[in-house]
């Protein structure tokens, strides 16, 4: 899994290029942060990390094409997360998400991440 691992992360890392600089540099580094945090992961938590970032991937593929070829007036990245989705995730995946669209939503404030992303309460 390892190889299969490394040539995800890399074409997430390619598909990122594509993006406007800030979601760019927000996303090289979640990607970056998320992957380094699994390395050591299980075999199924392995299998559907890598699902997800394979779906992901997909996605943000197909909103490039899009956006080359015009076909929305405006380009929205990512997606809506379904509320089953959301019941999915642990307390710590909700804190990263309410930290990315807080960053994600600054008004003309340059992107970024902290190091220490866990989230306290």
């Amino acid at each position: 899994m390892p190889g299969a691992a490394r040539r995800l992360y890399r074409r997430i890392l390619l598909l990122h290029r594509a993006l406007p600089a800030a979601l760019r540099a927000l996303g090289d580094r979640y990607v970056k942060e998320e992957f380094r945090k699994h390395k050591a992961a299980g075999p199924a938590e392995a299998q559907r990390f890598l699902r997800e970032w394979e779906n992901y991937a997909a996605v943000i593929q197909q909103q490039i094409n899009e956006d080359k070829q015009n076909l929305r007036e405006k380009t929205v990245y990512g997606i809506q997360l379904t509320e089953e989705k959301l019941h999915d995730f642990r307390d710590e995946q909700i804190g990263q998400l309410k930290e990315l669209m807080d960053e994600a939503t600054k008004p003309n404030k340059k992107i970024g991440i902290s190091k220490d992303s866990e989230h306290k309460t």
